[in-house]
């Protein structure tokens, strides 16, 4: 069951909604109208986590991030 973000294209408001099948009605909260535009939804990611990881092996592997800045031994 995705969830998908929508704007009103009547009075602007951004909603989401869990979409069980693609013949769901959807309309909008605030003016009940059922003229939208799907937004993208940005995900977070494997490599985003809260603990500075990421941060610090992109900044010490000298390669630019890639796996050849020595972190998986392709030297």
């Amino acid at each position: 069951m995705p969830i998908y973000e929508y704007v009103c294209d009547d009075c602007g408001v951004r909603y989401e909604r869990i979409v069980m099948n693609q013949k769901q009605a959807i309309t909008c909260p605030k003016c009940a109208s059922a003229k939208h535009t799907i937004q993208l939804s940005v995900f977070a990611t494997a490599n985003g986590g809260s603990n500075g990881a990421s941060a610090k092996s992109s900044t010490s592997s000298g390669g630019g991030g890639s796996c050849c800045g020595g972190g998986c031994g392709c030297h």
